[in-house]
């Protein structure tokens, strides 16, 4: 490729749009005209991209962030106004970071005890405007990032099995651009990436019989009842959950666009079918009632059920399409996107948009829709100050699932669920974050099940408990130089539960993080020291592993997170303050000596007494070590309070005692900082 005729790039930083956050840096100049360099490279402006660049950036790493549109935020900033987790206490590290900069934006603007601060819930729920202002201005406050929008990817240039390059066109002038780094984050929803240099991914559902996944494959699902309907084979496919734009609304009438005429590409018989969905009682209420799930009584069995509203600040709403009639239009108009080229893609972009913006005129005007549900639905419009240069329409297309990457492990369905008399799900020593949200895929395809309750590849909301995702997810087999952070090596079934922005932001963090160590340590992405790892994300609040009885203020956290990606726990209750048991301290030396390779560290003859491990035991230990590895370790940094050495020992005590044990001697490589 001759780069001689590529255009220079400014090494001046972007200037985000409608926010006054300037980020202006002015490293790394081109070596050549149309080529620029970066220590990592982020491509895709999601939120599990940006979260990449800026862990990468706070690490010291200078970064180029991309994004094909001209903002940033991925779905956060493009109507998905309410975070989706279902447990707070199971998701932090940047996530957190981002929800408290909402909250504060509330806080400041409208004060404390104001409706729109209930209304953001803690700041998990905002205004698409808000959750742009909040990520630029993150972003804005790092100076080793650089963002280039309006950036389509067009070539990935390989070095035999490593990425080397990347060919953009900056889709305002046209020009090529060409972008070189030692390390690439693939932060797309469509996996574009790793696609263009070659690695093996999925696309479409496994069969049941290939991971032994019991929701797998071809599968009519009641959602009510949670059960399997006839008709249900296994048999895996091509098919793609369907894909919607999510719309922001409002019922401020001063703040409202109203369509008053027939969008473009109208035709009402795109929606006739949920006419039967009213008449046959699919728009009534759900079975469950949840809080921010979208329900609100008085929509039930009106046709603005064929929508989902959530409350969010400043008379607004987070509207879904309601994926449970039979009448939903918008599935199998997606199958072939996540291998089209970009016209292609806009074009399905069109199409998409024009089936939504039917769809609000449809239930707001067609004669024979009940006069009183027409009003109802005359109350909602798009609001005139959100997406001000794109007629107040979103920007990202919702893509629920495109490609997935094959990776060094596949995450399926029988790890995130209770196996068997199992306590908590699949243990990873490779752990870098928890999951926790319920399995949603929406229809996959348009035939209804035979009683006529469900569209087929429909799983709503199938409840889970927490569950680790294990490092080697991110990894491609074969590829260098790349690591995976959205379209991550999952089934279709997993993918339906990690497919959420609170975690893929995390996910994103990891990445970015673990970026930097591969060029810092110069070792291959599959090759960072995953107990290094582990250490530095423990210390930036990210959860790995959930238990149901600790706490962020207990002085054991942290300690009791890393061992629980090593199997000291089999349940969801750590118990830190209860008494360590003789055969359960025996498991947990047993375990830190095959991570450490260390041998004679129990003392010789030593036999429980009662089966109570005292607290001169574990310093019994503890003086071994310190003898071989020259370390000393204070008794008050991992005791709760000072006691008599023949006390009994806490769970959470020799959790801190062997944690610090494993960080501060020479066992652990490379040395933790």
């Amino acid at each position: 490729m001759d780069r001689r005729n590529f255009i220079k790039i400014s090494a001046l930083g972007t200037i985000f749009s409608g926010s006054g956050i300037t980020a202006a840096c002015v490293w790394n100049e081109p070596e050549s005209e149309g080529e620029d360099r970066a220590d990592i490279a982020v491509i895709g402006g999601t939120p599990a991209g940006i979260m990449a660049a800026i862990a990468a950036a706070r690490m010291g790493s200078k970064v180029i962030l991309t994004e094909y549109h001209g903002h940033l935020g991925g779905m956060t900033t493009s109507g998905l106004g309410k975070s989706d987790i279902e447990n707070k206490e199971a998701i932090a590290g940047l996530f957190k970071e981002f929800t408290g900069q909402v909250l504060q934006y509330y806080t400041d603007k409208y004060g404390k005890d104001s409706n729109n601060v209930r209304l953001c819930k803690e700041g998990y729920y905002y205004e698409p405007s808000v959750a742009e202002l909040v990520f630029n201005q993150m972003i804005g406050e790092e100076k080793n990032i650089r963002v280039l929008l309006n950036y389509q990817i067009e070539e990935v240039d390989m070095n035999d099995e490593r990425v080397s390059g990347i060919v953009f066109i900056d889709r305002n002038s046209g020009d090529r651009k060409y972008l070189i780094a030692e390390v690439f984050v693939d932060a797309t929803y469509e996996g574009d990436i790793f696609a263009l240099a070659g690695a093996e991914y999925r696309l479409g559902r496994e069969g049941k019989d290939e991971f032994d996944e019991e929701h797998a494959g071809h599968i009519f699902f009641d959602f009510n009842e949670k059960s399997f309907l006839e008709g249900s084979t296994g048999e895996g496919d091509y098919k793609l959950p369907a894909y919607t734009y999510r719309l922001c609304m409002t019922d401020d009438p001063e703040n409202s666009y109203v369509l008053s005429e027939p969008p473009s590409g109208y035709d009402r018989n795109n929606y006739v079918k949920y006419f039967a969905d009213l008449k046959e009682g699919r728009l009534s209420a759900p079975k469950v009632f949840k809080e921010g799930h979208g329900y609100y009584a008085d929509h039930f069995d009106t046709m603005v059920r064929v929508f989902s509203f959530t409350e969010i600040p400043n008379r607004k709403y987070d509207v879904n399409i309601n994926p449970r009639p039979l009448g939903f239009p918008f599935v199998g108009e997606n199958y072939s996107y996540p291998e089209s080229d970009w016209e292609t893609r806009e074009k399905i972009f069109q199409r998409h948009r024009e089936l939504t913006l039917g769809l609000i005129y449809f239930v707001q005007n067609d004669p024979e829709i009940p006069e009183a549900h027409r009003n109802l639905a005359l109350q909602y419009h798009l609001p005139k100050d959100e997406f001000t240069d794109n007629e107040h329409f979103p920007w990202q297309f919702y893509i629920r699932e495109a490609r997935r990457l094959k990776g060094m492990y596949t995450l399926t369905e029988n790890d995130v669920t209770l196996q068997g008399n199992a306590k908590r799900t699949t243990v990873f020593e490779d752990t870098i974050i928890t999951g926790e949200f319920p399995i949603d895929s929406f229809p996959v395809s348009k035939v209804p099940s035979m009683d006529n309750k469900v569209l087929e590849g429909y799983i709503g909301m199938l409840e889970i408990s927490p569950y680790q995702i294990p490092y080697r997810i991110l990894v491609p087999e074969k590829v260098l130089g790349l690591i995976v952070p959205v379209a991550a090596s999952t089934t279709h079934v997993a993918f339906s539960t990690v497919r959420m922005e609170p975690l893929w932001m995390g996910i994103g963090q990891v990445a970015g993080i673990s970026a930097h160590l591969s060029r810092e340590l110069q070792v291959e992405i599959k090759d960072v020291p995953i107990p290094y790892l582990q250490s530095i994300l423990i210390k930036k609040r990210q959860i790995l592993t959930y238990f149901e009885d600790m706490q962020r203020e207990d002085k054991a956290f942290d300690a009791i997170q890393f061992w629980g990606t090593k199997g000291f726990f089999d349940s969801y209750l750590a118990r830190p303050k209860e008494n360590l048991t003789a055969n359960d301290f025996e498991l947990w030396v047993s375990i830190f000596t095959n991570l450490t390779d260390s041998t004679g560290i129990i003392p010789a003859g030593w036999k429980p007494n009662d089966q109570t491990v005292r607290i001169k035991d574990i310093m019994k230990i503890i003086q071994d070590l310190e003898k071989s590895n020259g370390n000393k370790l204070n008794p008050n940094s991992w005791l709760y309070k000072s006691r008599d050495g023949d006390a009994a020992v806490l769970r959470g005590e020799v959790c801190m005692a062997l944690y610090q044990l494993f960080r501060e001697s020479n066992l652990a490589q490379p040395a933790f900082s």
